[in-house]
């Protein structure tokens, strides 16, 4: 797959890096990248390719993403605007439903849509020094790419009012005290910690991993007996699989499991 505003690299088997590559602008979300995170997002929920885990990170090292291009919605009609963010609309929706997990490696600064791309992901490290805003109401705007739901739900709901409606930016440090991240690193450290998880998570049964990460998410939006019994169903599905069998298998025999998402 190829992309005008998105770099992927395969480094090593099941695992793809997903660039945000507009660096010359800060990674700013125009429309292009909104189509092309759509696509890409799209094309991996259709058809994984033998991806197991996304690292999703950007081209640059001094921004992760600005958020939206504001040069390009410079007067924009109403209906301009709404039609493009429709397309960012779904972009983040599908980063969101994608079956595999999707790490950040947030390398640069992530304000607005960045931020909010970083709470679209499954889970996110980063690196010291890099500053997080969601500064939309400084313009005008509000978060319209799941900021005012994701965020509460890594934060809680007091912490994220703060957050929005101040516009003001806080530190890395902050954002792994608060839930945001899930660990700090140096900056040249960052991609290889990344990686070494997707790692860890490419090793093991796809089908599995899919499975537990659909029952988080979706389960969450539901009651907790609705949730108890979504994720009954989710793990019934793998009980036919021959992955589960290999599993199994390869423990009585003291070996390293050869899954192959089936």
């Amino acid at each position: 797959m190829e992309f005008e505003t998105l770099a992927l690299e395969e480094p090593a088997p099941h695992l793809l890096i997903v660039r945000l590559n507009r660096p010359e602008v800060a990674n700013a979300l125009n429309t292009q990248m909104g189509r092309d995170l759509l696509a890409l997002w799209t094309a991996l929920t259709e058809d994984s390719r033998g991806i197991r885990c996304v690292v999703f990170t950007a081209a640059g090292g001094r921004v992760f993403c600005a958020g939206g291009d504001l040069k390009e919605r410079n007067g924009m009609s109403d209906a301009d605007w709404q039609a493009q963010h429709e397309i960012f609309e779904r972009a983040y929706w599908a980063l969101m439903d994608c079956p595999i997990p999707v790490i950040a490696a947030v390398n640069g600064h992530a304000y607005a849509g960045g931020l909010e791309m970083v709470l679209a992901c499954d889970f996110a490290y980063a690196a010291e020094g890099v500053r997080f805003a969601l500064t939309e109401v400084t313009l005008g705007i509000m978060p319209g790419a799941g900021g005012t739901q994701n965020l509460p739900r890594a934060v809680g709901e007091r912490r994220a009012k703060e957050i929005i409606l101040t516009g003001k930016p806080f530190t890395a440090e902050q954002a792994l005290e608060w839930g945001i991240l899930n660990a700090l690193h140096a900056p040249e450290a960052l991609m290889p910690a990344a990686l070494e998880t997707a790692g860890r998570i490419a090793a093991n049964a796809p089908l599995s991993v899919r499975q537990a990460k659909k029952s988080i998410h979706y389960g969450l939006q539901m009651d907790l007996r609705t949730g108890f019994r979504f994720e009954i169903e989710a793990y019934n599905r793998l009980v036919g699989t021959e992955d589960r069998i290999e599993g199994i298998r390869s423990f009585n025999e003291k070996r390293k499991p050869e899954f192959r998402g089936r």
